[in-house]
């Protein structure tokens, strides 16, 4: 089955709140059947659980290894796939743009730091954005991941000033990673069009996020870490 941007990028418009769109992360092509079997309407990947996968550290997991590895889990789903390719491998935009594509996914995490805990430049950063959203035209759904929280000062108006230069730039979807539940509200009257937040593994963590405005919901590593650990429990439990 061919799924495409324009199905993945309806899921995240005209939700009430309350109903967030909530995104599983799998980390292979079993734990994206899993999700897609269990009705979840589209997926996406988190890079921190694939280079756990795939016996790396987070940020390390060499382009083309990440890119095999969507390309798998695209393969095993019916359901759109959105693929988190980090800041984008250092690719110029129209060849990653063309890498993605190639994996089957129909949209992309992209962030703005650096992965050396250092921010971009938002102004810089959203131009970035903008070529990349020209080279995609409309076949990618782009969720622009702001880093204030992880390596800034954490002041919301500081992510809310970069998610609007983000969003003219023609980003999708704004990504405050890290953000405290308590700046949510600010954070969703300050910024237009559809909001990412990271959430736990718990319905009561989806359900809060929900409540106070996400329009969308991702995991990270969280399910894979979550999984991870109940294998260890398993583990140890066979080993006694």
């Amino acid at each position: 089955m061919t799924t495409t941007a324009a199905t993945f990028r309806a899921l995240h418009h005209d939700r009430a709140t309350g109903d967030p769109l909530v995104l599983p992360g799998p980390w292979d092509a079993a734990s994206a059947r899993v999700f897609a079997d269990a009705g979840f309407p589209a997926l996406a990947t988190p890079s921190a659980g694939i280079a756990a996968s795939l016996g790396y550290e987070d940020g390390s997991t060499p382009p083309q290894e990440m890119f095999a590895a969507v390309t798998r889990i695209v393969r095993a789903v019916a359901v759109p796939v959105s693929a988190d390719v980090e800041g984008g491998y250092g690719l110029a935009p129209a060849e990653l743009v063309g890498r993605i594509l190639d994996t089957g996914a129909v949209g992309c995490n992209l962030e703005d730091s650096d992965g050396r805990g250092t921010l971009k430049d938002p102004r810089r950063h959203a131009d970035w954005l903008a070529e990349v959203r020209s080279a995609a035209g409309d076949a990618l759904f782009i969720n622009a991941r702001v880093d204030t929280f992880l390596f800034g000062t954490g002041d919301p108006a500081d992510a809310v000033e970069r998610a609007r230069l983000y969003v003219a730039a023609g980003a999708d979807c704004v990504y405050p990673l890290r953000a405290p539940t308590e700046a949510l509200p600010l954070l969703r009257d300050g910024i237009e069009g559809p909001l990412n937040m990271a959430a736990g593994p718990a319905p009561e963590s989806v359900a809060e996020l929900g409540r106070l405005g996400a329009t969308r919901i991702t995991f990270g590593p969280g399910m894979q870490r979550y999984a991870m650990g109940k294998i260890g429990d398993l583990a140890a439990a066979l080993r006694a």
